[in-house]
């Protein structure tokens, strides 16, 4: 798609403007490496730094609670496929309600009534799962994709005709103190998905790792 999908006889100061929403709807590059400083990662992805806490103090929360009781704790980073195109093609506002359909989708067929879908940058969601299984995990982002899959939400950019999501799991066995590598982890996952298509769900486990480094430091 071409600028020609818009008015250029609006005023010039529109266009800077029209760069910066295209510019922040690009996914965050999988050779960047996010440290998970919220407030540097709000600045980033044009987020309020407020709500880039709200995930921090969520992540962190989980982290404590599986590592308290030595359980897994899962993390899906969730991104809505060729949002950019989506964007150019049917405007903000039929964008802003493609996202919060995806969201209530996924609110609805979290696995337990505890679990928060949090909003995460212009067309992402992240969701903690602390102390839930991986193969329960990976079933629970199954139907989730499912959930989004059933709106039937067209879009005609994309190469499968629809809305879809990509996912990224990171699965671990906290100890200690919340480690912010744990997030970019699930973001690198969800990279590997969409490197390998569209509505893809991908997962990185770090117990095997973690066990091993553990039982060496012993």
């Amino acid at each position: 798609m071409t600028d020609t999908a818009f008015d250029k006889e609006v005023a010039e100061p529109f266009w800077p403007r029209v760069r910066a929403a295209l510019a922040s709807l690009r996914p965050v590059s999988a050779s960047r490496q996010l440290s998970y400083d919220q407030p540097a990662i709000a600045r980033t992805i044009g987020l309020r730094p407020k709500l880039g806490e709200r995930i921090d103090e969520e992540l962190a929360s989980g982290w404590a609670a599986a590592a308290h009781r030595h359980v897994s704790l899962s993390l899906l980073v969730i991104e809505v496929d060729a949002m950019n195109d989506y964007f150019i093609a049917y405007g903000k506002p039929a964008a802003d309600d493609c996202i919060a359909s995806v969201m209530q989708a996924i609110t609805e067929n979290l696995p337990r009534a505890t679990d928060t879908c949090l909003r995460w940058g212009p067309s992402s969601l992240v969701v903690v799962l602390p102390d839930l299984p991986v193969l329960m995990a990976r079933a629970s982002a199954a139907k989730m994709h499912e959930a989004v899959r059933r709106l039937g939400l067209s879009n005609k950019e994309s190469h499968a005709g629809a809305v879809t999501v990509s996912m990224g799991l990171a699965v671990g066995n906290p100890r200690g103190n919340y480690d912010k590598k744990f997030f970019q982890t699930a973001v690198d996952a969800l990279k590997k998905a969409q490197r390998k298509g569209l509505g893809r769900v991908e997962t990185i486990d770090l117990r095997p790792a973690q066990d091993r480094k553990r039982k060496k430091a012993a």
